[in-house]
């Protein structure tokens, strides 16, 4: 079957699906949460040429259709086979959380290791213990709540460890949301990963779904890697530094290339289930 024909079969985006990155879901379009203004940043130098001063690119944060519009223009044009892809997708991208950065992250430690729909009943219960539920969400209500509350709402110990960690770092001013909102790419690395039970690839669904940020290639996410696989006709699995090279077209719009990945592979689950 044509690649055409396989990702028409997929007609409503969703995130991530693949068993092995389900555990985060920061889809949470319908927060009740104030929605955060966000920055454009310098992401991509497109000159090596010592005697000429790199260029950079800014791209705005994925929040808007006008940038959406923007991105896939540049993809279709920039790699013909992603453009394939694009075209024959039916839904743009959608980006739309309106989380602050605080209760994003702790949704993502409630989600890790878990089916989506035992982790929203986890969620519902966690947000039920704090007045006002998502905005009640705050550094200092969560560290008040004891680890056996958290666990009386099914959130194990191991995960309530996680969230008095992110909401110290917080007290301590160690982080904080405007911190965050602040930071390059790297920095948010650097830093989040100090909090426990918070990884590199926790980091880049963060970056990507919850603060929009347009050039993110999760180079560990197995789903993007079996997209770019399939998307290239690779006999294996390209490791990090061949998913750089292969993606390096994609910029400064790595976060919407990745997008199509996911979208890619579930294409290929549905047709296969049929």
């Amino acid at each position: 079957m044509s690649l055409r024909k396989t990702l028409t079969a997929v007609n409503q985006p969703s995130l991530p699906s693949d068993s092995s990155i389900s555990a985060v879901n920061l889809d949470v379009s319908d927060s009740s949460a104030s929605r955060i203004n966000f920055r454009p940043r310098k992401i991509r130098k497109v000159s090596t040429d010592p005697l000429n001063p790199p260029l950079q690119i800014t791209a705005s944060p994925l929040s808007s259709k006008s940038t959406i519009d923007i991105a896939l223009r540049h993809l279709q044009s920039s790699d013909e086979v992603l453009g394939t892809v694009i075209s024959a997708h039916n839904n743009p991208p959608v980006f739309d959380s309106s989380c602050p950065p605080f209760l994003s992250l702790a949704r993502s430690i409630l989600y890790q290791q878990l089916a989506t729909k035992a982790a929203k009943c986890i969620y519902d219960r966690f947000l039920s213990l704090f007045d006002g539920g998502e905005s009640g969400v705050l550094p200092e209500s969560v560290i008040s709540i004891s680890a056996v509350d958290l666990r009386k709402i099914g959130v194990s110990g191991r995960k309530a460890s996680y969230l008095h960690d992110l909401a110290g770092k917080y007290l301590s001013g160690v982080l904080s949301d405007e911190m965050i909102l602040e930071m390059s790419d790297e920095e948010l690395i650097d830093r989040l990963t100090l909090v426990k039970g918070i990884g590199v690839w926790t980091v880049h669904m963060f970056m990507i779904f919850s603060l929009h940020r347009p050039d993110v290639l999760p180079v560990g996410d197995l789903g993007v890697r079996k997209g770019v696989k399939d998307l290239y006709g690779l006999k294996n699995l390209p490791g990090p530094l061949q998913m750089e090279q292969l993606c390096e077209k994609w910029r400064p719009y790595r976060s919407v290339g990745s997008w199509y990945m996911w979208r890619l592979i579930e294409a290929a689950k549905t047709k296969l289930s049929k």
